[in-house]
């Protein structure tokens, strides 16, 4: 209902539909936000790793920085693709601070 009263509204207005200004939003990008800060993250909490399951891969729990304080985000399951290797989400010391990296799929 909202796309066909969207087309509509872009009908009404002249000269937009020749141009082809339908607007057709592309996939979504990969966005990567790295934080700097001085606070080193505490170590690792230990997990039991449940057993594997088909098709999906452990990612292993760490810690984000939630502004004041480093909260334990705890570990769980990620659909595998095929052909890539999961690199977990991991602090990395830089001169400036620790940076925290999302983890991601690569080959």
């Amino acid at each position: 209902m909202l796309r066909t009263t969207r087309r509509l509204a872009l009908l009404a207005v002249p000269g937009l539909v020749g141009a082809g200004a339908f607007y057709t939003p592309t996939a979504a990008a990969g966005v990567s936000v790295a934080v700097g800060i001085n606070a080193a993250p505490p170590p690792p909490r230990h997990e039991a790793v449940p057993p594997p399951r088909v098709g999906y891969v452990w990612a292993p729990g760490y810690w984000r920085w939630e502004g004041q304080r480093h909260a334990w985000v705890g570990g769980y399951w990620v659909r595998g693709r095929p052909g890539y290797v999961y690199h977990p989400s991991h602090w990395e010391h830089a001169r400036d601070g620790w940076r925290m990296h999302d983890g991601y799929w690569g080959r």
